[in-house]
């Protein structure tokens, strides 16, 4: 799901053969969803706050050397934004932690991948964008596919947390156009960790419990995955148009199913499949649409 992140800050493209590029994002959704996993692993009684503090201090503790090493001037230009979208990704791994402890590892993730589709009316909300039939159409189809996933029939406060984590993945996805365009994924990333972390280590005190240290590790290793994954999308969307591989980004959730099927004992179920569906697809779907304009765009500008 970063790749609308780091689809949001250019570079010099290269080009690799587009099976290259979706076979790296495949390897890269696959590590994402162990990233998930083992937020999943965590006892139910574990001190949530202290998990997202220690994750939010792993991810700084990663990041800073290949910051430091990095052009360091002006990395505090925009810094409201980036603190705006700092405690914005802060409430939703927090959420992102409820949900995963309660949900089967696909449903929370095709729930999470409703933030595409939650993008659409923000950016029309703040960035006054045009939306057009195909898009609509789309997150029309998608709500609907939110909706089967989620039973709404049946309150699920699970569900509904999830839910809260699309929502700030789609907020700061929209966001990424407010930072500036000097500053690299990295550099990114680690502001974005950064300046949470007071209000993370305030919550994580608030909740009063016994340090865990164990759940360092643990932290350590979902914050890892999810920087690989991040990784790889910088490798691959700075040699290629995301057009034309951004599709192999929803493999995560076929991986999502595989993991849970076989980590977890999770048999996914007939409303979870058809709801995903209908989130997925018209996505995939979509991105063909917009693909095939742009095709349509260069030939004519080579006429």
């Amino acid at each position: 799901m970063l790749a609308f992140l780091i689809c949001g800050h250019g570079v010099t493209m290269q080009k690799i053969s587009v099976g290259l590029g979706m076979t790296l994002l495949v390897v890269g959704n696959i590590i994402a969803v162990f990233s998930d996993a083992i937020i999943k692993t965590l006892p139910a009684e574990s001190p949530t706050f202290q998990f997202v503090f220690m994750r939010q201090l792993t991810a700084v503790l990663i990041l800073l050397p290949f910051c430091l090493s990095a052009n360091k001037k002006h990395l505090f230009a925009g810094l409201k934004w980036h603190a705006v979208r700092g405690h914005v990704w802060l409430f939703g791994i927090i959420f992102m932690v409820f949900a995963l402890k309660a949900l089967p590892l696909a449903t929370a993730n095709a729930i999470f991948y409703a933030a595409p589709l939650l993008m659409l009316p923000l950016a029309v909300m703040i960035f006054r964008e045009q939306l057009t039939k195909s898009s609509i159409a789309v997150a029309v189809i998608g709500f609907i596919g939110v909706l089967i996933v989620i039973q709404p029939t049946d309150i699920n406060w699970a569900a509904i947390f999830a839910l809260v984590v699309a929502i700030t993945l789609a907020i700061n996805n929209v966001l990424i156009r407010k930072l500036p365009k000097h500053h690299s994924i990295m550099q990114t990333l680690l502001l974005t960790n950064l300046v949470g972390m007071p209000v993370g280590l305030g919550l994580a005190l608030w909740e009063n419990e016994p340090w865990h240290w164990a759940a360092l590790i643990t932290a350590f290793g979902s914050t890892l995955f999810i920087l690989i994954y991040a990784g790889i999308c910088v490798y691959v969307y700075s040699k290629i148009e995301s057009s034309q591989v951004a599709s192999a980004e929803y493999s995560g959730l076929v991986a999502a199913v595989v993991v849970g099927l076989f980590w977890f004992g999770e048999v996914p179920t007939l409303g979870l499949i058809i709801g995903a569906s209908l989130i997925i697809l018209p996505l995939v779907w979509l991105a063909n649409v917009q693909k095939n304009k742009q095709r349509l765009v260069k030939r004519q500008l080579t006429k």
